[in-house]
């Protein structure tokens, strides 16, 4: 077997033949042109890349790229690694990102075109079709998290767990290159970690460069996060540079990691003395073999047969517990036949909570037979589970309720659950501690605690992930007359984390954050810890909630329709390795991970007792969840975060002739912050100007969703009305009004009021208080947006208006193109993906 050949194509736009405006790009890049040098040099030092391996790209046009590309795709099928700097660029819709080279243009009309670009899906599509192991794409550039849409879409599972995406900053955010004199500040620090000795991987890089950008703000001014995109269990080693600094040998294998890759690269290391190139590339593909969760294979001894394979399917945030558990059945002695042969090996992998319950509520027949692209368990999910372990019985009663009339998967839920873990409100330890840890409602601990700490603040991951944050939803939701009100309270920056671990290990990227950030986690994981270093993180109390239900993990046996041919087998292994959960040592690992009892008085099964922070008998603890309340937490955290609702108001009178035309004019501004909304949103816009009949506002759009080509067009259409006054108050009571009438649903609501601000004198004295009272009890956020400078000045209408409904005034001292797309964009879900 010949070596696999690595490659790493680096490439960097530093000069621009366009730089005027209104086509050409912002300007060069002298610092780029640094970028280049410093990483090829930590590259060669780290090992895995030789001088021939390395080409580098210096402001090659977009053929240029394009046939670089393709060369490095089609040579390699080791490692393949992409490294792109220059300018990107995105259309108003975030989607897609676009790669600008040295022959960049741009040309604005009914629609943008990127000339002289590189649309990063078909970067992706042509590396998916090298034979590489593995790639790795590294983009220094704006809006590079907006590449994290075409990972995420990408169909074809198999070829999407070969890409480790590391993109400099999150979506929508633009970010500056620097001193001109040196590398840009992302990349000076991808070289910074990458110099240092040692064997680094591509996990490993991604969580230091978050850490070792924070405190560096965007041009936004908002805090600088490196995104990455990697499919769980999936790693490649990047760096293997000696203590010395010498340049040890190139490495021809691209690597592939475990979760865990101390213990691999011992491994590694281990079997580069015992064996051939050959054999070590078949001993990778078996530790590589957990896309779903790595339950080694390897050590059988050669006489054995193949053992029968499980599949178990869990939570996410109860995944690292049973794999561990799975791990210490693989090798015990309920798994061993008298010859010393494994009986069953175990895969673990997790998927979306409420993913899972849908596919076997309603998808069991394309997840035994895909037939169509877009719905498809097997990619989405993984493979028929033979187990499924979910947070608890309510998960399984969802799956069973109202099922589709063809099933192909049957449950056998086992009437115990197997541990207990309450959810809690983990409080750090820095913030003054509560008087009374127990007996009341999740609402009055966390007002209690801001009570104590007004800087305090609250998270929680995605109810839609993993059943501890929808335990979680259920309580944040007692009581309280609108989800939507609650959401809003919670102190959340973007899309919440997927599980309780990964919340847990993002809070230490600022120590000030994390220093005042309550969580709501599962009890377990104060003990057990997560997969990020305890001693960055605060530690913290347990306080616990009267009105949220515990985790219980529940064992759940799946058959599927034709699936008998090994079923007397099959349920061997099945009842083996849940008899060992229940009465063997799976409950010592339970137990090792923090739970409780499953009944009664739901002690700790450990009895060296709590960890720090956890109260050995926080009585009361809540029952189980049910079927009817996660259903209705679900649906209205869905409401709450799903389709927008924005009712835009166009002043049209004739004082806004000046302000009309262009991109910055009324309708342009209008149109530019449609990127914000997508195809499932709701939307109307009104033109504000008395008309001869006595009308003080006309429909332009009505309140529904819109093909975006045919309301634009519709915009287009609207025309100043020569003469014409605006009846501020008129417009805004009207459509306060009927927002509210719409509101029933709470879903995410939102008024534009674009003006001139020059009719506002007749919104004066007592209309005015009119406007703000009912501002106040609508419940719908305005957004008021001035054409002129100074309306949002302190005590001035459009800055009143705002402030009474929780909405932004945005005035011509404003970036108001950039200020009104952002506020449209937290209503609306965007363009459809």
């Amino acid at each position: 077997m010949s070596p696999s050949k690595n490659r790493a194509l680096l490439v960097g736009v530093s000069t621009y033949e366009d730089k005027k405006p209104p086509t050409g790009v912002p300007g060069d890049l002298p610092a780029v042109d640094h970028n280049l040098t410093m990483l090829r040099r930590a590259l060669l030092r780290g090992g895995v890349f030789d001088e021939d391996s390395i080409t580098v790209c210096r402001s090659p046009s977009q053929d240029e790229f394009n046939e670089a590309l393709h060369s490095a795709a089609a040579e390699t099928d080791g490692l393949l690694l992409l490294y792109f700097a220059g300018h990107g660029a995105t259309p108003s819709s975030g989607v897609p990102l676009f790669l600008q080279m040295r022959n960049a243009r741009v040309i604005r009309g009914g629609h943008t075109v990127f000339h002289g670009a590189v649309k990063y899906d078909d970067v992706q599509t042509v590396l998916l079709s090298s034979p590489a192991e593995r790639i790795v794409v590294v983009l220094d550039c704006c809006y590079a998290g907006n590449a994290g849409v075409a990972w995420e879409r990408e169909h074809e599972y198999r070829d999407k767990r070969r890409v480790l995406l590391l993109m400099s900053v999150q979506a929508n955010h633009r970010i500056d290159a620097g001193d001109p004199a040196t590398p840009t500040p992302f990349t000076a620090k991808l070289v910074q970690l990458l110099e240092e000795p040692g064997e680094w991987s591509f996990r490993w890089l991604s969580g230091r460069m978050r850490e070792v950008m924070a405190g560096q703000k965007t041009m936004r001014g908002e805090p600088w996060v490196p995104q990455s995109r990697a499919e769980p269990g999936e790693d490649v080693l990047l760096s293997a540079r000696t203590e010395s600094g010498a340049v040890p040998p190139p490495r021809t294998e691209p690597a592939p990691l475990s979760s865990r890759p101390s213990r691999l690269l011992k491994h590694l290391r281990h079997l580069r003395h015992r064996a051939a190139l050959g054999t070590l590339v078949l001993t990778l593909t078996a530790f590589a073999f957990g896309t779903y969760g790595l339950v080694a294979l390897v050590g059988s001894s050669p006489a054995c047969a193949p053992p029968l394979e499980l599949r178990v399917l869990t939570d996410p945030d109860l995944k690292p517990m049973v794999t561990s558990a799975a791990n210490t059945y693989l090798t015990s002695e309920e798994n061993t036949d008298g010859d010393g042969c494994r009986v069953s090996g175990i895969t673990v992998y997790s998927a979306r909570s409420a993913d899972v319950v849908t596919a076997l509520r309603e998808e069991s027949e394309p997840w035994q037979e895909p037939r169509a692209e877009e719905t498809n368990p097997q990619r989405d999910i993984g493979p028929q589970a033979d187990i499924w372990i979910p947070g608890s019985p309510a998960a399984a009663q969802r799956a069973e309720h109202e099922r589709d009339t063809n099933p192909k998967a049957w449950l056998e839920v086992e009437r115990q659950p197997l541990a207990y873990s309450p959810v809690v409100l983990a409080v750090p330890t820095t913030l003054p501690v509560a008087d009374q840890r127990t007996g009341r409602k999740l609402s009055e601990l966390i007002a209690d605690l801001r009570g104590r700490a007004d800087q305090a603040e609250v998270r929680r991951s995605d109810p839609e992930f993993a059943d501890s944050a929808l335990f979680a939803t259920i309580g944040l939701y007692d009581g309280a007359d609108r989800a939507l009100d609650v959401e809003k309270q919670l102190d959340q920056p973007g899309p919440p984390s997927d599980t309780a671990a990964q919340l847990l290990c993002e809070l230490p990227r600022d120590d000030a954050v994390d220093d005042r950030t309550a969580v709501l986690v599962p009890e377990f994981l104060l003990k057990s810890g997560v997969g990020c270093d305890s001693q960055r993180r605060s530690a913290r109390t347990a306080e616990y909630p009267r009105n949220v239900p515990g985790l219980e993990p529940t064992f759940v046996r799946v058959r599927w329709q034709d699936g008998d041919l090994d079923r007397a087998a099959r349920d061997a292994a099945v009842a083996d390795f849940r008899s060992w959960l229940t009465d063997g040592q799976g409950r010592d690992a339970f137990a090792r991970a923090g739970f409780r009892e499953p009944t009664g008085d739901r002690l700790l099964l450990d009895g060296s007792g709590p960890a720090p922070g956890v109260l050995p008998d926080p009585s009361p603890l809540t029952e189980a969840a049910g079927r009817n309340e996660t259903e209705t937490a679900l649906q209205a955290y869905r409401a709450a975060h799903g389709p927008g609702r924005v009712l835009f108001l166009l002043d049209s009178s004739g004082s806004m002739a000046s302000l009309w035309d262009g991109p910055s004019g009324g309708p342009g501004l209008l149109k530019q912050s449609l990127g914000g909304l997508g195809g499932q949103d709701e939307y109307g816009v009104r033109t504000v100007a008395d008309t001869p009949e006595g009308d003080r506002y006309e429909t332009l759009l009505p309140l529904t969703t819109h093909d975006r080509e045919d309301a634009v067009r519709r915009i287009d259409q609207a025309a100043v009305r020569s003469g014409a006054d605006s009846d501020p108050h008129a417009a805004l009571l009207g459509a306060l009004d009927d927002m509210a009438d719409q509101g029933a649903d709470d879903r995410p609501q939102l008024i534009v009021y674009i003006t001139d601000s020059g009719d506002h004198d007749r919104m004066t004295g007592g209309k005015l208080d009119e406007v703000l009272t009912r501002a106040e009890s609508a419940g719908v956020p305005v957004a008021m947006v001035s054409l002129r400078g100074g309306a949002c000045g302190a005590g001035k209408p459009d800055a009143r208006i705002a402030a009474a409904s929780g909405g932004r005034c945005l005035d011509a001292d404003d970036d108001i193109g950039k200020g009104l797309s952002a506020e449209v964009e937290r209503t609306g879900l965007g363009e459809d993906q």
